[in-house]
């Protein structure tokens, strides 16, 4: 890579979260892989973000902090303010885009003279398919919300929050898909309860789960009224929904939800 060159976007971290934000902008045509550089640590996964991306890849932060005009923070949430603090002389006046729960924008704030925001995202960004949180900070003009609105458009849907809601997002879109993987799961381990291959009910719990998704976002109609479009009075559907609500099933989904935002609000406190 140039010495000179100037990036449009750089990130700190490039492992699941921030690579699958990277994937994301690279298969929407975003922008062309050589105006992104990253830096990570672990050189398999530099290799391999490379050969998939063809983006620029370091193993040194500040070369990142120094050559991007945008930066995202991809580190783990407990790294986030000592990266700021090490790197602040070369983050001045720039924008700063956390992807990390757990950690505040005042905090962020108190170590370094950028424009912070954050952006809570999720995994299925790799697939253009994310549901992403942006939350201003102080110094955030309205040119910043509307360049992370264009950026995770791009690779998803995309809501503007105020922080305080941040940690909800977290718990939903962030930590959201592991709960639905396991809804999944579930679902296919009573196909093969009831005599199905794995590979059989795993596919079909899949395609289920993903037309379901589907149909309500292309219909706009309310989960209560598709639930009703499936369920005949004493039939199938009717048995299996009332073992689910003998069983809380929806009840433990909610808890998992507010689990998760609850323990992103016990992270703010123990990284500020």
């Amino acid at each position: 890579m140039s010495a000179s060159q100037i990036y449009r976007l750089g990130f700190i971290g490039a492992g699941k979260l921030a690579g699958s934000v990277i994937r994301g902008l690279i298969r929407a045509k975003f922008c062309p892989p050589g105006d992104i550089i990253a830096s990570e640590p672990n050189e398999q996964t530099r290799a391999a973000l490379q050969k998939e991306t063809g983006i620029c890849l370091t193993a040194e932060n500040a070369e990142v902090a120094e050559r991007a005009e945008v930066i995202f923070i991809g580190v783990k949430p407990a790294m986030v303010l000592p990266v700021l603090q090490e790197l602040s002389d070369k983050l001045q006046r720039k924008l700063l885009i956390s992807l990390a729960g757990g950690v505040r924008i005042s905090s962020m704030e108190k170590v370094g003279n950028a424009r912070f925001m954050r952006a809570l995202t999720n995994t299925p960004a790799a697939i253009c398919h994310a549901a992403t949180g942006i939350a201003c900070g102080t110094r955030t003009t309205k040119e910043d919300a509307d360049l992370m609105k264009k950026i995770f458009g791009a690779i998803g849907v995309v809501v503007e929050v105020e922080e305080a809601q941040i940690d909800a997002v977290t718990a939903l879109s962030g930590s959201g898909p592991a709960f639905i993987y396991t809804v999944i799961e579930a679902l296919a381990k009573g196909g093969t309860k009831m005599g199905l291959s794995d590979d059989v009910a795993l596919e079909l719990a899949t395609q289920t789960a993903l037309g379901a998704a589907a149909l309500m976002q292309e219909s706009k109609m309310s989960p209560e009224e598709l639930r009703k479009m499936v369920v005949t009075p004493g039939g199938t559907t009717a048995a299996g929904l009332a073992v689910m609500e003998k069983l809380g099933t929806g009840e433990s989904l909610v808890a998992a939800v507010e689990a998760a935002a609850k323990r992103g609000q016990e992270m703010a406190k123990e990284n500020s």
